[in-house]
Order: structure tokens, then C-alpha cells, then sequence
């Protein structure tokens, strides 16, 4: 991937740059965060005009590489204030890496309040008017449609929905995906950035492109048949999360007593069976219809978890069912229901917010009374009403800690203003520290603990003691951004986290690809470059040490059902990062 496209929203004006140097090797969240510091002023207004947004495939992205079609896009956020990479699926990676664009950078804003569409092929970038009946409220699905129809089935989008043109901090970027449904980068609020730039859709159409080159093919390809074997050996990888989706985890983390429920005061719940992968599998096996057990979000995906959710008559829901949104609704608010719940996360997606956080937001304005416990009719009505959107749509798409604060709570589970997911760090004690000090506020993607604290892969540490916490976050993390950066799904670590085989192939596949020499310890020294260029930004954005901290009451209130607090000391936390 050779060039860079800029976009300036003040001017309309876009031009092709070379890739500097020191941009060579970095792709996915490597990149994205590498010029959000390079080029964005870090206490500037999120969604004023020195934010830029910045969208990046991975180092493998476009090729034959197992799981290697996720796009990384990076901003600085209006949630957290910090930087931030969102990360997701569909088909807009490898058709930019296709398209030979190694990033796509937009800046400015327009001085009008109408919106555009960025179109790119193979030969330009225009910016045009985007068409008015995809606007004023209509729907992410409507609008693909729409879209759809203008350019073609075939091409590349991204968009935003309402909650992004009204600029809401919870609001998404949507992505279509093969057959065009939606996946979201969804953390963060970078749908109201892309809103601020007057940005509705990119549409990218790689028609007449070549494949992506890659020097030594032959290699490559023995490199991505073991790893693509090391990826299917492994129980999760090969059967779990093809058969039940992320979902799976109810039932492990609600038995481990981890699972944060009615607000993260309990850590176990009596209705988990109603909400587990084992019955969104067996319900969608019943239905039949438009249901769907195993789908990959982009092409190239081996491990499926992916699945479509369909009603009684079989009809389409939602797809992506994932368990961290069927945990916010289900057991942080109190919703038994999985149909019910389904149909929020389908909402959810329609106006384009981020489900975890409208969730975890939801689950606090119940505690504050805005709400009945386990309500999903109340709930999903404010989620649509997010289209218009009325005051309490806002309240709650402003995110958790704004609903907090409005309702007078001290219990709000967020760190940097983002709601803490679907795993309580009181009896995980690893996780825990991953959410306190990733620059990218609570997110359990930056550094999955649960791995080795839980499901025993990787590592084998007592999620209940602090013993080896501190290296094992730390580990985590830098092994995350690295990953990040290739454009590889977060799931591949379960074929490379016991397998060296697995591992090194994915090293091979970037060496075969580019003719480098690089080692595992090159792989690990990026790791650590990217977490300090993001931790760099946020300094100077005012983010301290003290904002590495958990929500206070974690540390005096016990979780049931193992009555466990919060126990790390500020000193230990900042060990964290100590490289």
C-alpha cells in the first residue's frame, strides 16, 4: 500500500500522497494512532475542526491471510477526550488495501450543515452531495440500500446514522459487510466525528484493481496454511465460536462469578440460561428461516462467530449478536427476553450508537430511575427515539457517565468517561487492570485478560489473587496493538497464544508479503511503540496517572457471589506500564 488520500471537509478539496518512511510498516491501529499524534492537536474539540479521523488497514489486510480483513479507524474521541481506535469488520479493508490506499485522512469541516459522500475508485475521489432521503433520519439499513442502489452492491461503505448527524457521543461508524448488513467500529463516538466533518458515507468500489502484491507467494501461502490449521485446531477458535458466537461466555463468565449485573452489583444472575449462546444457537437452529448459526462479517474469516438472529417467523433481526450486547441488556439491565433483546441491538445499529456503551447507560439510568429494571419495550423505544433524537434519547446517547452524573449516582462503571464492559473486575482482577490503564478508556479488546484469568489460554493465572496481573495486562496489551496493526481479527490469538507454530506464521505471512525480516521481538517492539505514541497523546491531551483508576466504588463495594473489592494500589496499576 502506497499512498494516502486526504480529504479536507473545509475546502472539498482531496489529494494522493506518498506514504512517508517512517509510516512504511505500521498499518491498522498502528497507523491510525501514529498520525492522530502526528497531525491532531491533542486538546483540541473533538468534534471541532482540528480533529481528524483516520481510517487504515492492517498490514496483511487484502490479502489471503486468515482473518485479516478488520479496519482500524482513529480519531480523538468525544467520549473519553483521549485518543482512540475503533476496530471493525466488513469489507472496507481489503478493498482499500486492494486500491493500494494505506490510510484515508479526513480534516476540516464544512462551513455549511449539509452532508456529503466521499467516493473512491481506482481512478478518483469526489465528494458529492449525499442523496437527501438518506438523511433526517433515516436508518443505517435504508441508507446501504439506498446507497446501494446509487453505486452498486458491490462497492465498500461506510456510513453513519442519525446519532452521528446529530454529532451524539455514543454514535458509531457503520460498515457494510458482505451481504450489506452492518458492522460498527463502534467504541469511542468516532460516528460523531465523521458527523462533525459533514462525512454521511464513504463508498469505496476496488472494480478492475489488482490483488495486493506480495513478494514471495509461495511462502505466503505455506505460512497461511498454518496458520489458518493453528486457527481451526483450537476448540474456541475451530468449534466454540462457530456453533454459539461470543455469546458462549454468558454462561463461563455468569459461572465464574464475574458476570456484572443491575449495574454491576451482582456477579451472577439466575436468568442466564435465557440469554446464553447455547439457546441463541438452538433458537436460531429452530427457526430456520433467515437464521444463521455461523457467518463470517468479511471474507477471508475462518473461526464464523459471527451469526444472523431471526424472529419466530424466521425473518432477519439482527446479525453480529454479540455477548457483550446481549450481556448490557440482558443482565446489567435486567432484560430476559433475547428476542427483546435482539431487537434493541438491531436499533442500535440502525441509528448507529455503540450497543456497549447505550447498554451500560441504559443499566444506569435504570438504578437512576429513568427506567423500570429489565423494561426492553421502554428501552427500545429510547433507542429509536435516538433518530430524532428527543432529550432523553440524548441523555442516554450521551453515554454512561453522562447519565450518571444526571441521575446523581456514584456507582457509574466507566474509566476515562467509557463504559466498563461485560467482565467485573473485582473477581478478574486482570482485566481490570487493562481497562484502568489502556489510553483507550474501559475496553476489553485492548488487552483481553479474560484469556489466561478465565479460559485458561495463554496462561494460567487466579483471576482472584493480584499475583502476575500487572505483567500479564501489560503483555496483553502490547501483544493487542501489535495484532491491531496486522488488520487480524482479535480472535486469532487463540491460535497463537499456545502455538508457536501459529505464531510465527503470522510473522512469516507479513515477511513473505514484504520481503522483510522481522522477529518476534520486532512484532512485541511495535506493540510497545504503538501504546506509547497513544499514551504520548493522551499527556498531552491532560491525561495523568490518576486517570488510570477504576470507578471508586469497586473499591469498597464486594461483589457477590465472591465478595471480592477492587485491591490493586495506585503504585501497582502504574506498573502497568513500566517498559
Amino acid at each position: 500500500m502506497n499512498k494516502i488520500i486526504r480529504v479536507n471537509m473545509t475546502t472539498r478539496e482531496t489529494r494522493v500522497e506518498d506514504v512517508p518512511d517512517r509510516y512504511a510498516m505500521l498499518g491498522g491501529r498502528g497507523l491510525t494512532s501514529n498520525i492522530v499524534n502526528d497531525e491532531v492537536k491533542p486538546t483540541c474539540h473533538p468534534l471541532g475542526k482540528n480533529n481528524k479521523i483516520v481510517l487504515a488497514p492492517g498490514l496483511l489486510s487484502g490479502t489471503s491471510a486468515p482473518n485479516s480483513g478488520r479496519l482500524s479507524v482513529g480519531a480523538k474521541s468525544p467520549l473519553t477526550g483521549g485518543i482512540k481506535e475503533s476496530n471493525t469488520g466488513g469489507t472496507f479493508a481489503q478493498k482499500m488495501a486492494r486500491l493500494d490506499i494505506k490510510a484515508l485522512i479526513i480534516e476540516g469541516m464544512p462551513e455549511d450543515e449539509e452532508f456529503y459522500v466521499i467516493r473512491i475508485d481506482k481512478d478518483e475521489v469526489i465528494i458529492e452531495d449525499a442523496p437527501s432521503e438518506v438523511l433526517d433520519g433515516c436508518g443505517n439499513y435504508k441508507a446501504v440500500k439506498v446507497l446501494n442502489e446509487r453505486y452498486g452492491d458491490e462497492v465498500g461503505m461506510a456510513l453513519i446514522g442519525p446519532a452521528g448527524e446529530y454529532r451524539l457521543p455514543s454514535a458509531n461508524i457503520s460498515f457494510k459487510d458482505p451481504e450489506s448488513n452492518l458492522r460498527s467500529a463502534g467504541r469511542g463516538g468516532l460516528g460523531a466525528v465523521l458527523g462533525s466533518k459533514g462525512v454521511k458515507a464513504i463508498v469505496i468500489d476496488d472494480t478492475d484493481t489488482e490483488r495486493v502484491p506480495v513478494i514471495d507467494l509461495d511462502k505466503f501461502r505455506e505460512a497461511s496454511r498454518v496458520f489458518s490449521k493453528a486457527l481451526l485446531d483450537h476448540p474456541v477458535a475451530g468449534e466454540g465460536l462457530a456453533e454459539f458466537g461470543t455469546d458462549v461466555l454468558v454462561n463461563i463468565i455468569n459461572e465464574a462469578g464475574a458476570f456484572p449485573s443491575y449495574n454491576f452489583t451482582k456477579g451472577r444472575i439466575e436468568h442466564a440460561d435465557n440469554i446464553s449462546g447455547e439457546t441463541l444457537s438452538a433458537t436460531i437452529k429452530e427457526r430456520e428461516g433467515e437464521g444463521m448459526v455461523s457467518h463470517a462479517c468479511h471474507r477471508g474469516c475462518v473461526i464464523r462467530c459471527s451469526q444472523w438472529y431471526a424472529d419466530k417467523q424466521g425473518k432477519y433481526i439482527t446479525s453480529g449478536f454479540e455477548y457483550e450486547t446481549i450481556w448490557g441488556l440482558g443482565a446489567d439491565a435486567g432484560i430476559e427476553d433475547l428476542d427483546a433483546i435482539a431487537y434493541i441491538d438491531r436499533e442500535m445499529d440502525d441509528v448507529g450508537v455503540d450497543s456497549i456503551e447505550i447498554a451500560v447507560a441504559i443499566a444506569t439510568a435504570m438504578e437512576g430511575g429513568l427506567i423500570p429494571w429489565g423494561d426492553g419495550k421502554a428501552a427500545l423505544e429510547i433507542v429509536k427515539q435516538m433518530a430524532e433524537p428527543t432529550p432523553m434519547a440524548r441523555i442516554i446517547a450521551g453515554g454512561c457517565a453522562i447519565v450518571g452524573k444526571l441521575c446523581g449516582l456514584f456507582r457509574v462503571p466507566v474509566v476515562k468517561d467509557q463504559a466498563i464492559p461485560a467482565y467485573d473486575p473485582r473477581p478478574i482482577k486482570g482485566i481490570g487492570l487493562t481497562y484502568a490503564t489502556t489510553p483507550m478508556g474501559a475496553d476489553h479488546t485492548a488487552g483481553y485478560c479474560i484469556s489466561g484469568n478465565i479460559l485458561k489460554i495463554g496462561a494460567d493465572i487466579d483471576p482472584l489473587k493480584k499475583d502476575d496481573q500487572v505483567e500479564y495486562s501489560r503483555a496483553m496489551q502490547i501483544g493487542t496493538a501489535a495484532v491491531d496493526s496486522t488488520g487480524m481479527c482479535l480472535f486469532v490469538y487463540f491460535g497463537i497464544a499456545d502455538n508457536p507454530d501459529g505464531y510465527q506464521a503470522m510473522i512469516d505471512m507479513i515477511n513473505a508479503q514484504y520481503g522483510t525480516a522481522l522477529t518476534a521481538e520486532d512484532v512485541d517492539k511495535l506493540g510497545e511503540d504503538v501504546l506509547k505514541v497513544e499514551r504520548e497523546f493522551n499527556k498531552q491531551a491532560g491525561f495523568t496517572n490518576a486517570h488510570d483508576r477504576l470507578p471508586e466504588f469497586m473499591e469498597y463495594e464486594p461483589l457477590p457471589p465472591h465478595d471480592v473489592v477492587w485491591d490493586f494500589t495506585p503504585e501497582e496499576i502504574d506498573e502497568v506500564f513500566n517498559f
